[in-house]
């Protein structure tokens, strides 16, 4: 197979840069792993920020986002008897959307089988070829068991932390920060209308609590709990009443409606970040390159920005041999890599509690202070809603 673009990955970012591509002319294929139906029933993000949606707008991609999610404009901050609302539209003039993650991979999905696109689901032994030379290669066997070869001009790996694309940048030249946090997430799926109008971030002396949605009848919530929890050890009970008191159900006369859970999860907390995001021709997009706690909602939006800068680099370099964006890419990407990842660990080491008194109180002060200043809340508004892409 001949192509411009190969893209390892067919998530949001992968097909989201191969829909962006077709937009310019240019080709590309897509190869995964997985199989199409698990692509699509991954259960991950499900707010989107400003800039998100107005990619997705400009696109002819927002249409089902508009019509069936859920304009926020802000996010209730809470900490045992107070509860505070952040109002992202005053502070900034920006909202973010709730919208699935599995509904954005939905439309794209529709989108790239509307144009044609190849995608090679079920795929093994994926290899990157070539990468210093300016004629890359991907080979891999298809899932019939026959092997494969795809020449390009570029690789794109957005292939998450497991996949191939990140290993193949060559050891001596890989640097890598990581911090893993001493607590997960427990989350759950419920079907029960949510119990909020917009997201709640709840501190608590128990842990941590989150109560977020999918729908007007679908509501996700999570749960502070220690590394290595066995969800087996949560019974649906033993939830509902962790997520009352630390959401503080009857605050106020606030309550939470319980429902029957469809889903649980435990999902470890970290942050990575690995440079270089380009090596040869091979760029690097999304959860290969960078992973953020999602405290701050940035992990989809974070690969969303990632291709916003990617594709017009990719264009000017193979349809108009104009390669100063893609020599700029990994400095400019790595700018909002950055700035995300410290918000997300701040969100993050804000609200979630350890063993340490000293800890508590900063971490109350930190919310007072937020909560009461408008410098504070500006900040947290500014970076939650989005800067511009190619910030």
């Amino acid at each position: 197979m001949r192509t411009q673009v190969a893209i390892i990955g067919a998530g949001p970012a992968g097909l989201l840069l191969s829909h962006l591509l077709a937009q310019d002319g240019v080709e590309s294929i897509v190869v995964e792993t997985r199989s199409a139906e698990y692509v699509a029933s991954r259960i991950r993000a499900g707010v989107l920020e400003h800039s998100t949606v107005e990619l997705l707008d400009s696109i002819g991609l927002g249409g089902r986002l508009r019509a069936e999610g859920d304009e926020h404009g802000g996010i209730h901050l809470q900490w045992p008897g107070e509860r505070h609302h952040v109002d992202f539209v005053d502070l900034t003039g920006r909202s973010v959307w709730v919208y699935g993650q599995t509904e954005v991979q939905k439309d794209l999905v529709d989108a790239r089988a509307a144009g044609g696109q190849q995608i090679h689901y079920e795929i093994s032994e994926t290899a990157l070829h070539d990468l210093e030379t300016d004629r890359p290669s991907v080979t891999f066997v298809d899932r019939d068991g026959n092997a494969q070869r795809i020449d390009a001009d570029v690789v794109v790996g957005c292939d998450g932390s497991f996949g191939p694309s990140r290993a193949s940048v060559p050891e001596r030249l890989r640097e890598t920060w990581e911090r893993v946090y001493p607590y997960s997430w427990l989350g759950i799926l419920a079907d029960v209308a949510p119990s909020t109008d917009e997201l709640i971030y709840a501190w608590h002396p128990d842990g941590f609590g989150m109560h977020s949605m999918r729908s007007a009848t679908v509501s996700r919530l999570y749960l502070q709990v220690p590394n290595g929890t066995d969800v087996d050890t949560w019974s649906d009970d033993r939830i509902w009443d962790a997520l009352a008191m630390r959401l503080g159900h009857g605050q106020d006369g606030w309550e939470l409606t319980p429902g029957p859970i469809t889903e649980k999860s435990v999902l470890p907390m970290r942050s990575f970040v690995q440079t270089p995001m380009r090596h040869g021709r091979l760029f690097l997009a999304g959860d290969a390159a960078h992973i953020v706690p999602p405290t701050g909602a940035k992990g989809l939006n974070l690969a969303v920005a990632d291709v916003g800068v990617l594709a017009p680099a990719l264009v000017a370099l193979l349809r108009d041999k104009d390669d100063r964006l893609a020599d700029s890419y990994a400095e400019v990407a790595l700018r909002r890599v950055w700035r995300c990842t410290h918000f997300s660990w701040w969100m993050t080491t804000m609200l979630h509690t350890t063993d340490d008194p000293f800890d508590a109180q900063l971490q109350l002060s930190q919310l007072r202070w937020v909560t009461s200043s408008a410098a504070g809340a500006t900040g947290l508004a500014e970076n939650y809603a989005g800067l511009p892409i190619g910030f």
